[in-house]
């Protein structure tokens, strides 16, 4: 069916876990008629948690995507997962929407996911609509609640209705815009009205002078207005409901037909040719459209979800893009209602649809002839090391962790050469163990987990001199090299140009010098005391052993190794030889320049109730951190900028949380390598198990 763009209608519902969230679109797809019967989250029955881990979990674990039909409005929902540990799919999901209908529990009150969705739906541009939920709870605070949502969200959020009670006393909600008539509320209606007529009609000066003298607007253009206001960001609605006692539920949605943004609000930007453009929500402009979301289904293998925002995508069709110089074949396309699909013939702006088993897709992609902004996700903070618990099942655990980083951009898979690891990367413990579920449900491969080990560095602090010669005689041609070398610290940040001179090194033949270990090798030697054909051998002698480490089996970095004198053999002499010689010199005189290891730090950026600061300063000091400043945020927050060993906060978000009653949140990411303790040295090394490169 052709659908007018006016009257799509695409919101995404988020919020903090268990505030009602998918229960609410359960209950809207039963009101519209698009479903029937009696779906429960708590039932396994659940028209949006139909995914095995959620049945299990009884909480979401993706975004599912919904459509229903009302008042001639044509509404695509995603449900989203509710803890901050999954936020990538309520990422993913705002990039697919033009309104957020963020829950609230009218019980538990805001909390850290409420805020987090808060500010990714207004970075996003998004009309912000705030439902209160679980209004027939006991003991609800209403008034409480209205005072903490103003404090944390601002002025602007305003009753659009009014629950005529709470728990056993909530029957009805009664609309604020029309004029009252006496009607019994929990709050002040006739306040209430006042102060949302007078909010929404600032952005109208001449509704606004009628007003103060006496004419009042209909509700029809109170409407129109308060949607002017949302774009202008000095309105938010508030709306309440009971999905249980099914109170308020219709009103939603007469509400959401009026107030959630259509596509033609939305003033979408993306560049063409390095020029930025605005895109028109036309069916014959240029195509325009981006893959928002992936999911790894059983049946129908890879489904990439589509939101376009100008043009007709067509199905079987190849459509242009700046990742792919030959275009893009596309099967069918397909219209999504939570764990079903069908097929349709094309889809227009403001539509979603999904592609199935195109390999070509990617979460972010842009289509069409322009490039749509990228979609950020959170860097990804806790590691662990995963490994297949049943011989054999290598290749499978690759292919399913493959999937998993195509589904949810905030996992990341990385093979460590350095620890000879493969470490997944998650945004918490409690993601990864769901990832772990998910791949021994649908891959069929268990996995075994551990920590991941430090990529600590080794290095030196003082200068140190000194030769190897090795000498090997078995028969035949034997082995003969000798290698004379002196060894400095490279200061961090040197540059090899300016520190490898004439003054430093009066000899000065030839320099190599290699970033990724900061690590410079100078050649001194004269007279042919070592043939040049043996200096590659020598480097790469080198290179092994800062490869291998020397201490404690770590990467050696910051160090400079000047080659100034050696012997040869004219018939014993060759590159294995050298090389050996190298590598021995290399860590003999490494053990005699006051060796050193060196451990990454990260910065972190701590969010907490202020009443938290003293914990979190407390407990970084007992890590080894160190606290470099603090911001307040709204809502009674303070975000700490501190730095700390990596080694002392693998594990953080586990006691962050308890720190703060999972009010607390942060970020994570490598700032430089600092040296370890003397203590912290002897427990990593004698840890540490050095291979010994003997011949």
């Amino acid at each position: 069916m052709a659908i007018n763009v006016e009257n799509v209608r695409n919101i995404a519902v988020c919020g903090h876990g268990s505030s009602g969230k998918t229960s609410l679109v359960d209950a809207l797809l039963v009101k519209s008629g698009a479903v029937s019967g009696r779906p429960s989250v708590d039932d396994g029955t659940s028209i949006c948690d139909f995914d095995e881990e959620e049945k299990h979990h009884k909480h979401s674990v993706e975004a599912t995507l919904t459509h229903f039909e009302h008042a001639g409005k044509w509404f695509n929902v995603l449900d989203t997962p509710g803890y901050p540990d999954l936020i990538g799919q309520t990422i993913s999901a705002l990039r697919g929407v033009d309104t957020a209908l963020i829950t609230i529990d009218a019980h538990a009150g805001i909390k850290v996911n409420t805020r987090r969705v808060w500010e990714e739906a207004g970075k996003a541009g998004l009309a912000r609509i705030l439902c209160i939920t679980k209004l027939d709870d006991h003991n609800v605070d209403f008034q409480g609640l209205l005072d903490s949502i103003h404090e944390t969200f601002g002025q602007g959020c305003v009753l659009f209705d009014a629950p005529d009670g709470t728990g056993d006393g909530f029957h009805e909600v009664i609309g604020s815009l029309d004029p009252v008539h006496g009607e019994s509320t929990v709050v002040d209606l006739a306040a209430v009205h006042e102060t949302a007529v007078e909010t929404i009609i600032e952005v109208d000066e001449e509704v606004m002078e009628k007003y103060f003298e006496g004419e009042e607007p209909d509700h029809e253009k109170l409407a129109r207005l308060a949607v002017e206001a949302e774009k202008q960001g000095t309105v938010t609605p508030i709306v309440c409901v009971s999905v249980k006692n099914d109170i308020g539920v219709k009103e939603l949605m007469d509400m959401l037909a009026e107030e959630a943004f259509s596509p033609c609000e939305m003033p979408h930007k993306a560049r063409k040719e390095g020029d930025e453009v605005t895109l028109k929500a036309d069916p014959s402009a240029p195509l325009a459209a981006q893959v928002f979301r992936t999911r790894v289904d059983p049946f129908v293998q890879k489904l990439s979800f589509i939101r376009v925002y100008s043009g007709t995508l067509k199905r079987d069709s190849v459509v242009p893009s700046a990742e792919a110089p030959k275009g893009v074949k596309l099967g069918a396309l397909l219209r999504v209602q939570a764990d079903k699909t069908e097929p349709v013939d094309e889809a227009g702006p403001g539509d979603i649809v999904a592609v199935a088993k195109c390999d070509d897709l990617h979460t972010g992609m842009s289509l069409g002839e322009v490039e749509l902004p990228p979609i950020n996700f959170p860097t990804a903070m806790i590691g662990l090391a995963v490994s297949p618990k049943n011989h054999g099942d290598e290749a499978k655990l690759s292919t399913a962790l493959h999937k998993l980083v195509e589904e949810d951009p905030t996992i990341h898979v990385e093979h460590d050469p350095e620890t000879k690891e493969t470490v997944l990367t998650g945004m918490s413990e409690l993601h990864l163990n769901l990832v772990r579920e998910r791949v021994a449900r649908r891959d069929h491969v268990e996995i075994e987990t551990h920590e991941p080990k430090i990529p600590y560095r080794e290095t030196i602090t003082s200068n140190g001199e000194g030769s190897y010669r090795h000498k090997k005689q078995s028969g035949g041609a034997g082995q003969f090299a000798e290698v004379h070398i002196r060894m400095y610290p490279l200061p961090e940040g040197a540059d090899p140009d300016e520190y490898a001179t004439k003054d430093r090194f009066p000899q000065l033949k030839h320099t190599h010098y290699h970033a990724k270990h900061h690590f410079l090798w100078v050649d001194t030697v004269v007279g042919g005391a070592i043939p040049g054909n043996f200096m590659p051998a020598i480097e790469k002698g080198f290179l092994e052993r800062i490869g291998q480490g020397v201490i404690a089996g770590c990467p050696v970095q910051n160090v400079c190794v000047e080659v100034h004198f050696g012997k040869d053999h004219p018939v014993d002499s060759n590159e294995t030889a050298f090389k050996m010689a190298a590598s021995k010199a290399f860590a003999e005189v490494f053990k005699q320049s006051r060796p050193a290891l060196m451990e990454p730090f990260v910065k972190l950026e701590i969010t907490v109730p202020a009443d938290n600061v003293g914990d979190v300063s407390s407990d970084l000091s007992g890590r080894r951190g160190q606290m470099l400043g603090m911001d307040q945020a709204p809502g009674g927050l303070t975000v700490i900028t501190a730095k700390a060993p990596l080694a002392e906060v693998m594990t953080y978000a586990r006691t962050l949380g308890s720190m703060t009653g999972g009010q607390g949140s942060y970020t994570m990411e490598f700032a430089a390598y600092e040296p370890v303790p003397g203590h912290v040295q002897q427990e990593v090394i004698a840890k540490a198990k050095v291979r010994d490169d003997d011949d």
